[in-house]
Parts: C-alpha cells; sequence; structure tokens
C-alpha cells in the first residue's frame, strides 16, 4: 500500500500520529488521566514555583506582600509552564522531532492523542495564565504587565513552534534564564512593589541557572537524537562533554547568592543546604553512562531548585 493510501507511512508526522492514535486505541480503549499528567511533566513545575517563592520572600521584606498577587504570580508562572510543556509534545510531535527520542513517550508523537487535542489543551492552560495575569494587573495596577505577559506567552509558543524556534537553534537556555529566572522573579516583587532592590535581579538569576541546568540536562541526554532530528540545541552545538561541564556550572553558581547575602541575612546558612543535592546532582551527571543517570540528576536539580528558592525566599523575609 501506498503512503498516501496508508496514513502511518505517511511523510506528515501529524498524519502519521493520528494513524497510530486509531492503530492503538484498537487495544486500548481510551486515553488515561495518567498519559495527561505525563504530558504535563510535573517534574518541571518546581522551576516555575522558586522564583515566584524568591519574589514573595523579597516582596515580604519590603513589607509589600500580598497574598493574592502572590499567588496569581504563582498561578502565572506553573500555568505558563504546563502549557509550554504541551505546546512542546505538540510542535515537535508533528514536526516529528520526538520520532527519534529515546525517553518517556510524548502524547503527540506516541500517537496516543490526537495532535489537535494537545495543541486545544496547551492553549487552555495559555489562556488560563493569560487570566490570572489579567487579575493580576487589575488588582495591582502594573498596566506594563501586559506587555511582559505577551511577551511571555510569545516566548513560550516560539520555544519550539512555528517555522523558525528559537529552541531549535540553541537559544533555548538563554529564554529560561530570562523569563523562570529574572522575569520570574522581579515580576512578582513589582506586581507588589513599587521597589526593586537588586537582591531581586541577582536571587532570580540564581533561581534562573537552576532553570538552566535542568534544560541542559535534558538536552545532554537527547544530544544524539536531536541531531538526527536536525534539532540543533545549544548541547547539540557544543557538545557532549561541555554540556556536562556546563551543567554542574549552572547547578553550583547559584549558591554564590546565599554566600553574598548570608551576613546580612543569616537565613541564607540554610539556603546553603541545598548544596547536598546540587552536588550529587552535579557528579551524577558529569559521570553518567545512561540516559536514566541524566534523568535522575534532573529530577534532583528541579527539586533541589524549589527547595533553594523557597529558603532564599525565607532568609530575605526573616
Amino acid at each position: 500500500m501506498s503512503a498516501s493510501k496508508n496514513p502511518s507511512r505517511s511523510g506528515n508526522p501529524a498524519r502519521r500520529a493520528a494513524a497510530h492514535l486509531h492503530e492503538q486505541q484498537d487495544g486500548r480503549s481510551r486515553i488515561t488521566w495518567r498519559d495527561w499528567v505525563s504530558g504535563a511533566r510535573l517534574r518541571t513545575l518546581p522551576l516555575a514555583v522558586a522564583p515566584v517563592a524568591v519574589g514573595a520572600g523579597l516582596a515580604y521584606m519590603l513589607q509589600a506582600f500580598s497574598w493574592s498577587l502572590s499567588l496569581l504570580a504563582l498561578a502565572v508562572a506553573v500555568l505558563l509552564q504546563i502549557g509550554v510543556n504541551f505546546a512542546n509534545d505538540y510542535s515537535d510531535g508533528v514536526r516529528g522531532t520526538d520520532e527519534f527520542r529515546v525517553g518517556p513517550a510524548r502524547l503527540t508523537a506516541s500517537g496516543l492523542v490526537n495532535p489537535k487535542k494537545v495543541l486545544a489543551t496547551a492553549l487552555v492552560f495559555f489562556g488560563l495564565a493569560a487570566v490570572a495575569g489579567l487579575v493580576a494587573v487589575l488588582i495591582s495596577g502594573r498596566w506594563w504587565f501586559l506587555a511582559v505577559g505577551v511577551l511571555a506567552l510569545v516566548a513560550a509558543w516560539f520555544y519550539t513552534g512555528g517555522k523558525r524556534p528559537y529552541g531549535y537553534a540553541g537559544l533555548g537556555e538563554v529564554a529560561v534564564f530570562i523569563f523562570f529566572g529574572l522575569v520570574a522573579t522581579v515580576g512578582t516583587v513589582w506586581l507588589q512593589s513599587e521597589i526593586i532592590p537588586q537582591e531581586a535581579w541577582i536571587a532570580g538569576a540564581g533561581v534562573g541557572f537552576f532553570a538552566v541546568a535542568v534544560l541542559i540536562a535534558n538536552n545532554t541526554r537527547d544530544i544524539e537524537t536531536d541531531r538526527l532530528a536536525g534539532k540543533h540545541t545549544l548541547s547539540v552545538r557544543i557538545g557532549d562533554r561541555a554540556s556536562r561541564i556546563l551543567f554542574a556550572f549552572c547547578v553550583l553558581v547559584p549558591f554564590v547568592v546565599p554566600a553574598i547575602y548570608i551576613v546580612v541575612y543569616p537565613g541564607m546558612l540554610l539556603a546553603m543546604l541545598v548544596l547536598l543535592a546540587a552536588i550529587p546532582a552535579a557528579v551524577i551527571m558529569v559521570w553518567a553512562r545512561s540516559a536514566r543517570e541524566m534523568v535522575l540528576a534532573l529530577g534532583i536539580t528541579s527539586l533541589a531548585s524549589l527547595v533553594y528558592g523557597a529558603l532564599v525566599g525565607i532568609a530575605f523575609a526573616f
């Protein structure tokens, strides 16, 4: 049978995914909630929570803390992260990029879900993030946040979407550092205070490096398959060894922040204890011999970023 008559052999990845979906449905009655939870990639969510925790702590220090605005900032960050994850699932799937990957199956590429449903899910989460952001703007009166929000949504989509996704050009780490480090931290403070102290920028850089480390771990694992798919991530460009060294740097440099401020904020001593997780993550990543070990380093780093963000925020607040 020709490819035109057999969708599973089509040159269009989206048609192949849809055909695969119908084939799988023969032996599986329906998609489960576990598949959708897996698609949300929950292990990445600490990266969204950490900068908000730091920003909230700084707002408390400035005596400008607001539960409602902090929770809205958290909602924006988490919903945007989930939306990005589903958008990446869709974009990589329809491009055929995920056909080469060796990690957990993605919704689109595996054919578990119709690609249009994955796209619709991404758009729903982007919409919810936009609503939470709009409410925060209405409460705070920070109308400039509308422009920041639009920029964040555009960056989220074009990471792997569009004709020239910047994630395929080795710029993903830059965007992650900016939006899940500086923007999220400084934005949380600015929602609540007219003052943006230098601590917001410096601590924002700290959590941003954790986010970059997680992306590097993911992309280092996928170097060979990304190269086959034509996805030129930073790790593909600089190679395996340099990527491992860069990971170690990014997971350890955040501790310069509590080291700088420990005299003024004694609670930073607790944040330094997160080194007990960061150092093993760096060691595992540098010496990893399998994808599973790299995934372990990624998971440890993601959780370390959450604890780091919480403890740095607490140190600033108290």
